[in-house]
């Protein structure tokens, strides 16, 4: 896989976020059978910056955690037979399937943790997931779809050792 990770904020953490990324993108990967090497875009900002997309992208006019932008569609959750029919969703130089990108707040990344009491490294972990899932084609607009998403998540941080 390869991954294009630019931090834009003043925030730094004091671990290797770059690499904690990497491992869970690739763990998710894996986990959810992709066929295909992968490239993938991270955008680390602030509260500022992730508020003005949310704002443009959305309609909403407030900082959130993480946003996704998938180049595929997916009819059903991780439906990778039906990548073949969508244009530009590999790169023609490389063959690499284009995920797309995330964008994380690294001061949500903080406030999260310490509010639920857990580690920065964590926190980090699991929006990477979130987002790595979104990328693939899950959601958790309906109840159903929630509980899904919610056990993925569960099952490919406990594959990685990253507890609460």
């Amino acid at each position: 896989m390869t991954a294009t990770i630019e931090n834009e904020s003043e925030i730094t953490f004091g671990f290797d976020y770059e690499a904690l990324i990497r491992r869970v993108a690739e763990a998710v990967l894996d986990y959810e059978e992709c066929p295909y090497e992968a490239s993938l875009e991270v955008i680390l900002t602030d509260n500022e910056g992730i508020r003005e997309v949310n704002r443009e992208a959305r309609g909403i006019d407030s900082p959130t955690d993480v946003l996704s932008f998938p180049m595929a569609y997916y009819e059903t959750p991780k439906d990778y037979d039906g990548l073949s029919d969508q244009d530009d969703v590999f790169d023609p130089d490389t063959g690499e399937y284009m995920l797309g990108s995330m964008m994380i707040s690294c001061e949500k990344v903080l406030s999260q943790a310490e509010e639920y009491g857990h580690t920065a490294v964590r926190e980090l972990a699991f929006l990477t997931v979130h987002s790595m899932l979104h990328l693939l084609g899950f959601d958790h607009m309906e109840d159903q779809e929630r509980l899904v998403m919610e056990e993925e998540q569960r099952k490919i941080l406990d594959s990685l050792g990253i507890a609460r």
